[in-house]
């Protein structure tokens, strides 16, 4: 695979300090029941590397002391993860914000069985990569009967209350383009989602995100061997808008990755750009250490047109 790091810095992007921290993205690891194009974790089903008991421990002990309200759960598929379970449970006695950003198969995987459930008792934000609502797009990014099994697990969710109007379940999808464009207008993307997934499957959501793809790992790998990286960029910087800077999520959140050590977001993660340019592990983290804020070309990803970021448009 391509190392795309080399043609991200040096950078003119906007330097950033961070706005107070109320967000912590963990990794629980890059195992996944599933191998997408677009991946910038390089997740699939041959990684073995999985967040233990001890480092999880670590993470609550910084929740304890920073005050966190919210935690994002990601991977891999973090379901995957054999604490999982202990994680969300922990989470909850806490009174945090919970999201879980699911791939929906993993749903269907054996095992779990019970998840559904589970999350829904522990009223779990479920955050699903969706990437689009017609089959042939899904399974060019995800692979052949992904968009069958998505929508089998989708139904899942709806059954058990998640996606519909005054149950607290909260059911949002998230939308990758195919290929290096830009994201169509979020709003109305979510219009077409609704009424297509309703009219043909009887599904029920309730917000739609659209996430630019970044020219890291396995996409930024994808760029350079097709002899487009650099077209890709000159998008992302000619679309960038001054306006978004105040919402990247990088001012609000930080990101730890399966062994423990802190990043100021999943991107930085990937290209192992550690917190203030040294390995930092959470349980020595001090939130003095978090104002200022690593950045590389690869921040216009979340910069341009609309924005973007894990949480949708800016």
């Amino acid at each position: 695979m391509h190392a795309t790091l080399p043609l991200l810095q040096p950078t003119n992007f906007p330097q950033l300090k961070r706005s107070g921290l109320e967000t912590l993205q963990v990794n629980l690891g890059y195992l996944c029941n599933q191998s997408c194009l677009h991946c910038h974790v390089n997740a699939g089903p041959k990684r073995t590397e999985i967040m233990d008991r001890t480092t999880i421990e670590h993470v609550l002990a910084f929740i304890d002391r920073a005050n966190i309200k919210k935690i994002d759960l990601t991977g891999g598929a973090p379901e995957l993860n054999p604490y999982f379970y202990y994680l969300v449970e922990e989470s909850a006695k806490r009174g945090l914000h919970i999201i879980d950003r699911c791939n929906l198969t993993v749903l269907l995987e054996p095992g779990q069985e019970h998840t559904i459930n589970f999350l829904a008792r522990h009223k779990v934000e479920i955050i699903a990569s969706l990437p689009c609502y017609l089959k042939e797009n899904v399974e060019e990014q995800r692979g052949k009967g992904v968009y069958e099994q998505s929508i089998t697990a989708i139904k899942k969710l709806n059954k058990a209350g998640y996606g519909e109007n005054n149950t607290g379940l909260i059911l949002n999808f998230m939308f990758n383009p195919v290929g290096a464009v830009l994201p169509p207008s979020q709003e109305s993307l979510e219009q077409d989602y609704k009424k297509t997934l309703n009219d043909q499957h009887k599904i029920e959501f309730n917000k739609l995100y659209t996430l630019v793809n970044m020219p890291i790992q396995r996409f930024g790998s994808t760029l350079i061997s097709k002899g487009i990286f650099n077209e890709y960029m000159d998008l992302l910087k000619n679309s960038h808008q001054n306006s978004n800077l105040s919402s990247v999520m990088c001012r609000s959140l930080i990101s730890v990755d399966w062994q423990g050590y802190v990043y100021d977001c999943d991107f930085n993660q990937m290209l192992d750009l550690s917190i203030n340019g040294s390995q930092t592990h959470i349980g020595d983290l001090e939130i003095p250490d978090l104002d200022s804020i690593t950045i590389g070309d690869h921040c216009y990803g979340c910069t341009a047109g609309q924005g973007s970021s894990c949480g949708g448009a800016l």
